[in-house]
């Protein structure tokens, strides 16, 4: 009977390990259109999240492709972002697809994939705004400015001369709330996240900036990678699904995530 039981349990392990081997668990906020967001209604776009409602964007139709090419099951376990790093390297996730940048910082503890994104940072102002005529950052001097929480997007306020600086906010929908009630002058964003607040609110526009007007950022900066372990074994594998996505397909992959982003945040 013992030995019974045994095999049961060592059935059922390998069951389980396989189970788990053949799904694809990726971490996002879903919560940075058009990266990611969530939605309530399911479509011929979305990926259903255990917690309930969909999530759709740029990086679930990345991830969707990447789990493709692995042949395995893509699984989008919803995470605020200060917590994708953790989650991965607990071993609750087994990549980041998120709008996520490789930058120096984050490479010490996590390794990153070839590139699937690369924007330009611009400023995120209401359409009302005495910095609507800004083209250098120089001109927002004396602005109150902030970026999300943890991100290069916050640190580079500091090259705008005179800024006045505010507290990071936790997510793109916060600033949103914290620039349409008058609490803040602007926030930096990538083009695609500026896009996507204008589309979604008429009252918004955004300053991007000509050559040696703008913010001074790394390529790694300024890219979007897949986060992953050290020495995953998923590295090589990835990569090469990601040189099948050329940068006319990601391009349209981008807007079509732009035209189906919801309209509010």
């Amino acid at each position: 009977m013992k030995k019974l039981m045994l095999l049961l349990l060592a059935a059922l392990m390998l069951l389980t390990l396989s189970a788990h081997a053949e799904t694809f668990k990726v971490g996002m906020e879903c919560n940075y259109a058009p990266f990611n967001w969530t939605q309530a209604d399911a479509s011929e776009f979305t990926v259903p999240l255990t917690a309930g409602g969909y999530a759709d964007g740029y990086d679930v139709q990345v991830a969707l492709f990447i789990a493709a090419e692995l042949g395995l099951e893509l699984e989008i376990v919803k995470t605020e972002w200060d917590g994708l790093p953790l989650a991965l390297t607990s071993g609750k996730i087994d990549a980041i697809i998120a709008g996520m940048s490789p930058t120096a910082q984050r490479k010490v503890t996590l390794d990153f994939s070839v590139p699937y994104y690369e924007s330009d940072l611009v400023i995120v102002i209401n359409k009302e705004s005495q910095y609507i005529s800004a083209n250098s950052l120089a001109d927002f001097s004396g602005a109150k400015i902030t970026g999300q929480l943890n991100t290069f997007h916050y640190s580079v306020i500091d090259q705008i001369p005179g800024v006045k600086k505010q507290t990071a906010l936790d997510t793109f929908p916060a600033m949103i709330v914290a620039l349409s009630s008058g609490r803040i002058d602007g926030y930096v964003s990538e083009r695609p996240g500026a896009l996507s607040a204008v589309a979604s609110n008429p009252d918004f526009t955004f300053v991007s900036f000509g050559e040696g007007l703008g913010f001074e950022a790394s390529e790694e900066d300024t890219a979007v990678a897949v986060g992953l372990r050290k020495e995953s074994p998923l590295m090589d594998s990835i990569n090469a699904a990601l040189a099948k996505l050329d940068k006319d397909t990601r391009t349209q992959l981008m807007n079509e995530a732009m035209s189906r982003q919801p309209l509010s945040e």
